[in-house]
């Protein structure tokens, strides 16, 4: 069986953090806690769990921080969680698990990261990050802002989950897009990721007009993973439509096409267009593309783009095209990933008189 290092970097995470550590203190066998200038009980929090807790000078730079954090673990192999992440009991066991099963040619283990979630809890989006590295190859973190862990080798992808669970206190709100700010002053050359992760975070500010600036420069670099470029077209999308610039949304709709084959996100885009034009059959060959494009183990998942979403937007598709039974059976679909929404809740039950009128009618 392997041994693990948890390694975290954390500043004023005391809302969170002894709920991440507590979902893996069972699983791991040593923790690594390096701070990064917290006011608050974080370190008292995080001794309760470990003896060991480092002070790092915040320099803007969190690669830097996350490699030093990496530098203390003295077990085999190293897993990273931020601290408003947590490991579900299902998991955590998962987890256990891979620790009596992992073969020793493997460099690095994925695992699927749950990023938002719908009122009944199911997951809306996520993403595959390396989580679990070994140790001896001294994997190296890049990147000011929206690090990434470069790995290589053997890669395995995991079926285990880490779920975020973020507390809204207004917590770093600005903090990510202040670096960028900071790089772009000092002149700092922007790779192709700091462009689009800059715009992402212009993009949440609602900086709309900045974004689409350096979404642009993302694209024409030509440097980018087709994801992040197809991705990057669904964003200028978002930032044309938030401008009222309804023609420029739907040329970047179309424009995700060139990158790669279709993704949910995109169908969905583009059978949204279709609709609001009222072309519903058009509408319709793209939201069932939306379903039969459904991905496993992408790096990026919309979930809700490939399940309730397409079946939602058919059941209207269909209804105005008069074929009611296939409506309602799309609707039965949607409801099936959301058993409790009002909108499937009165879908069943315009479907039921509809149906129930045309019966009468034959």
């Amino acid at each position: 069986m392997i041994e693990i290092s948890l390694c975290m970097i954390v500043k004023n995470e005391e809302a969170v953090l002894g709920r991440c550590l507590e979902s893996v203190a069972d699983v791991v066998d040593e923790i690594v806690i390096l701070d990064t200038g917290s006011s608050d009980q974080t370190k008292e929090i995080a001794k309760r769990y470990t003896d060991k807790v480092y002070s790092f000078e915040w320099v803007n730079h969190f690669a830097k921080a996350r490699n030093t954090a990496f530098s203390y673990a003295s077990k085999p192999y190293v897993l990273w969680l931020d601290a408003d992440d947590i490991l579900k009991e299902k998991d955590a066991k998962k987890l256990k698990q891979l620790k009596s099963t992992i073969q020793p040619e493997v460099d690095a283990v994925s695992m699927d990261y749950h990023l938002a979630f719908d009122q009944n809890g199911a997951v809306t989006s996520s993403i595959r990050r390396f989580r679990l590295v070994k140790k001896e190859n001294q994997f190296k973190w890049h990147g000011a802002v929206h690090e990434y862990l470069e790995v290589f080798g053997h890669l395995e992808h995991s079926e285990i989950a880490v779920t975020h669970l973020s507390v809204d206190d207004g917590h770093d709100l600005t903090r990510n897009l202040e670096i960028y700010e900071g790089m772009k002053q000092n002149n700092q050359e922007f790779t192709p990721r700091d462009l689009l992760y800059y715009a992402n975070e212009l993009t949440d500010h609602r900086r709309f007009e900045d974004a689409i600036n350096y979404y642009i420069k993302f694209i024409a670099s030509e440097k980018g993973w087709s994801e992040d470029v197809i991705r990057a077209c669904n964003k200028l999308a978002d930032c044309y439509s938030n401008l009222g610039i309804s023609e420029k949304a739907k040329d970047w709709s179309f424009r995700a096409l060139e990158y790669g084959k279709p993704k949910p996100e995109t169908c969905c885009r583009i059978g949204h267009i279709y609709m609001e034009k009222q072309l519903f059959s058009d509408a319709v060959y793209w939201y069932e593309q939306a379903i039969a494009n459904k991905e496993e183990n992408a790096y990026f998942q919309n979930v809700a783009c490939e399940t309730w979403i397409p079946h939602l937007q058919l059941a209207v598709c269909y209804d105005k095209l008069g074929l009611h039974e296939e409506g309602s059976k799309h609707n039965e679909l949607a409801g099936t990933f959301l058993p409790n929404d009002e909108r499937v809740a009165y879908n069943r039950n315009y479907f039921k008189d509809k149906l129930a009128l045309l019966k009468a009618d034959d």
